[in-house]
């Protein structure tokens, strides 16, 4: 496995422990629709929440979210409607994205930005 797909899982391992930590409950783990993959979906409140994990080993080059590009968002909003009609649900939705910086010795800088974006109405 490639060093930046390791480093993936690991912080889809933490994103999850980190939501599970603030009581959300973890629905699906790397759920696809299609070509498209969303990395957790969860449930909060009511709330089904599509959640983006990024992570990166260094910030040198930006923070992790700074990736979550209007395609990738365009992605996961087709992805959600899947879910959502695979499912019969009709539910408020909501995405989030969670950004981690692993570094060296450093515990893991976690970053969760709730509803960090919002599909648009056309």
């Amino acid at each position: 496995m490639s060093k930046s797909y390791n480093l993936g899982r690991k912080g889809e391992v933490l994103a999850e422990k980190y939501l599970t930590d603030k009581k959300f409950n973890i629905l699906k783990k790397n759920w696809h629709y299609h070509h498209k993959e969303v990395d957790i979906i969860a449930e909060k409140n009511g709330v089904l929440i599509f959640v983006e994990v990024k992570t990166r080993s260094t910030n040198y080059f930006g923070e992790p979210f700074e990736s979550v590009t209007q395609k990738k968002q365009d992605f996961l909003i087709e992805a959600a409607n899947g879910y959502l009609e695979d499912n019969d649900l009709d539910k408020e939705v909501r995405f989030d994205v969670i950004s981690i910086v692993v570094s060296g010795i450093n515990s893991p800088k976690i970053f969760h930005i709730p509803d960090a974006f919002s599909p648009e109405v056309q």
